[in-house]
């Protein structure tokens, strides 16, 4: 691969520090770009984007490649940030992580990297691409515990084909010992948690900057008074703890979960009991649809889904499919399915695209 110039999506993490140490070793002439993508309230206490910089530059010295630096922060805003918050304000769940992707992951880096002369684009994704059926093809990575091909799920063909994924063949411990050996700073760090702009401080003091508090009541299905909530925005369908609840106050028994938003009165429906008939699902929709291929599948095709990262892939039917939602119908019923949260669809290994749960 002499000549042909990959720039790797350097994050200060290790994955991405071993991906950039792969091409390089391959041959490949390999340039880091460490890109910025929040602003506000950007600080160490948080947020650690000026210790991810100092650990990007620290690994792009010991591989020997250059670095470049690029500020994304105004397009991550309008393209992430902004749908994040309006998602939050119609009472869903979103998943950031999954339209960063997309958006500027693999779409503001991709068209900054082409204006670099770049071949390639490359990041630290587990994760696989191969050619398969005239396009493109995702593949799940190789590691089932680390596999995140569901975050990327609304990648297109362009995209595809100019990406290249070094680690979706490997294991996390694999990644870990190979940069150990060639002595790599960052071998130890900790691996990232959450959403950069959130870092670690408390979600709700976070959201409460940009949407008003909503305080209202909360209720079982039956009607009942069990609560309050700070605000709708703040709890997510299956979410046991700080539902504020006394068990002996209203009755010994299973833990409450929460069930349901009413966004029309504001109340949070809850329910006892993991298992509760009310947290299960069998069938859902989802809209805003993205086909990897850029075809979609055909009505009564059967797949596996995931309604969630962490999740076992679960069978099922496309039961319907338009341009702009689709339908599954699930062998077996599905917990807390959420709405905001990604459906995604696999045929065995490789991603088909998914959808956002309505």
């Amino acid at each position: 691969m002499t000549g042909q110039r990959v720039v790797v999506g350097l994050s200060g993490g290790v994955d991405s520090a071993v991906a950039a140490l792969l091409l390089k070793r391959q041959g490949y002439d390999v340039l880091g770009l460490f890109m910025k993508n929040w602003e506000d309230d950007d600080d160490d206490e948080y947020c650690t984007s000026r210790q991810d910089l100092v650990d990007a530059v620290a690994v792009a010295d010991v591989i020997g490649i250059d670095i470049d630096t690029v500020n994304f922060s105004a397009e991550y805003k309008a393209r992430v940030f902004t749908e994040f918050l309006r998602e939050y304000r119609a009472g869903r769940t979103p998943n950031p992580d999954v339209l960063c992707n997309a958006e500027i992951k693999f779409r503001a880096f991709l068209d900054h990297a082409l204006g670099l002369g770049a071949d390639w684009i490359a990041t630290g994704h587990y994760a696989r691409v191969r050619d398969g059926g005239g396009a493109r093809q995702l593949l799940k990575g190789s590691d089932p515990a680390k596999d995140q091909s569901y975050f990327l799920y609304r990648l297109d063909q362009q995209q595809l084909e100019k990406t290249l994924f070094p680690l979706g063949a490997m294991r996390k411990q694999d990644v870990r010992a190979l940069a150990r050996d060639a002595g790599l700073p960052n071998h130890d760090k900790r691996d990232s948690t959450g959403i950069c702009f959130i870092g670690e401080r408390p979600f709700r003091e976070f959201l409460q900057r940009y949407l008003p508090l909503q305080r209202g009541e909360t209720r079982t299905l039956a009607g009942e008074l069990v609560g309050s909530h700070h605000g709708l925005m703040y709890y997510t369908i299956g979410q046991r703890k700080g539902l504020g609840i006394g068990g002996r106050a209203h009755g010994a028994g299973d833990a409450w979960y929460v069930a349901g938003k009413d966004t029309g009165s504001n109340r949070l429906l809850v329910v006892q009991g993991h298992d509760h008939p009310a947290l299960q699902r069998t069938r859902l929709r989802a809209r805003a649809p993205s086909w990897i291929s850029g075809r979609a599948p055909f009505a009564g095709s059967a797949c596996t889904a995931k309604t969630r990262y962490r999740q076992s892939d679960a069978r099922c039917t496309i039961a319907r499919i338009d341009a702009d939602s689709f339908d599954l119908e699930f062998e077996q019923p599905q917990w807390a399915v959420t709405p905001g949260q990604s459906v995604v669809l696999y045929d065995g290994e490789v991603c088909l695209g998914g959808g956002m749960i309505e």
